[in-house]
């Protein structure tokens, strides 16, 4: 199985879009074989190129460098005519185009979706918005916070008689772009079995309250506004972070079998039979007081005995790590989870690796994160033929 070719190789991606939802998505059609191509303001770019400290060195920023490697950098004035002529010839090249201006603004460019599909009727238009093509709040400007916040993600997430949090990340965003990556592949598939191209609306809200999973269905089923529990689980008991004697580890006694096998190896075995400990529900209504016995035996070891015995017992816990600990895990190396690309100003860049494991060689980061513009002339000359006196009179003209 397998080979040298990458699965999506062949497939262009003219991605029209900025920070992070798109850019996530746009990367992971990129690290799959697709030939995107980043279109981004003249002078400015991609709105995270200014979004630091930290900077690489020669200024490219992280934040810039975590979404857009396997891409080439094509730099276009959308608002001017002489550049969204430019786009139109792109749209004739491409099998899928994405974007996430806000709702209405390739309309008002006269690159709505009618005209895109005349030029290239079999193109796949993925737009993602922060809260969809349609409904009352198609025109609102989408912000991860904020939707975290609206979409009930917070609400869930913090310690219990404390502030709601937002996620240590973007999740929205993130979620939306592994969504409309999604999307755009099963398009992709659909479209070699005849089915043509397709409009897919992603928007922020709905990704994360798809994201709700199992919380929203304990609502939807009960009526009961869920709580925040801070790092314990509303479902299973004990699941959550324990403090050891030198620190916290996770601990998750998943089901019935791993709580014995944890009280034997603690020499507690009448925790098992005791009726209020002995089944999940059970625990879960007498979730107070187990876990105050819990802590009271976690306390008297460290985090490094008690993995053991977890481990030793066959009982799901880990440390929780810094991110120094965890790009320092030799695992996270095998598994590719740190990869490093040569890039033109950065040198040697490290960056976190693709998650896809695939057979054969479909998966590689054939390009670190492009300088601005760093690829116009070969696009506008390689991918559309355009003169060298063409390519001039559009630099000279600001339009490039």
């Amino acid at each position: 199985m397998g080979g040298s070719k990458s699965l999506l190789d062949g497939i262009r991606v003219l991605d029209l879009t900025r920070v992070l939802a798109g850019p996530f998505c746009t990367m992971m059609l990129g690290d799959l074989g697709a030939d995107v191509v980043k279109v981004e303001a003249p002078g400015r770019g991609d709105d995270t190129r200014g979004w630091g400290p930290p900077f690489a060195q020669g200024g490219e920023s992280a934040y810039f460098l975590s979404a857009n490697r396997n891409k080439r950098s094509l730099t276009l004035d959308l608002k001017d005519p002489a550049g969204r002529d430019v786009l139109r010839d792109l749209v004739a090249w491409a099998d899928v185009l994405v974007e996430n201006f806000k709702s209405g603004t390739l309309d008002a460019w006269g690159l709505g979706p009618e005209e895109l599909e005349r030029r290239r009727p079999e193109l796949i238009i993925c737009s993602i918005t922060g809260y969809g093509g349609t409904g009352s709040a198609r025109e609102r400007p989408g912000y991860d916070f904020i939707v975290q916040a609206e979409g009930g993600f917070m609400s869930l997430t913090g310690p219990e008689d404390g502030e709601p949090y937002r996620a240590g990340v973007a999740i929205a965003d993130l979620s939306a772009g592994i969504y409309a990556a999604t999307a755009i592949l099963a398009a992709l598939f659909g479209r070699e079995r005849g089915g043509g191209g397709q409009r897919i609306d992603i928007s922020l809200m709905d990704s994360q309250i798809s994201l709700l999973s199992y919380v929203a269905s304990n609502f939807l089923v009960t009526g009961q506004v869920p709580r925040r529990f801070g790092n314990a689980h509303p479902n299973i008991v004990p699941y959550q972070a324990f403090q050891a004697r030198d620190g916290y580890f996770a601990f998750a006694a998943g089901n019935d079998l791993q709580w014995r096998r944890f009280c034997e190896a603690v020499q507690q075995p009448e925790w098992s039979s005791d009726p209020r400990f002995a089944t999940n529900p059970n625990r879960l209504s007498h979730r107070v007081e187990l876990v105050a016995a819990l802590q009271g035996i976690f306390s008297q070891r460290t985090v490094a005995e008690w993995l053991e015995v977890c481990r030793r017992s066959g009982i799901p816990a880990g440390p929780i790590r810094t991110l120094d600990q965890v790009f320092a895990d030799p695992y996270v190396r095998e598994r590719d989870m740190l990869v490093e690309a040569q890039h033109p100003t950065a040198g040697l860049l490290s960056m976190v690796g693709s998650p896809f494991k695939i057979s054969g060689e479909s998966v590689r980061i054939r390009m670190a994160p492009p300088l601005l513009g760093q690829h116009s002339e070969e696009i506008l000359a390689g991918v559309l033929g355009y003169s060298t006196e063409r390519i001039a009179g559009l630099r000279v003209s600001g339009v490039v």
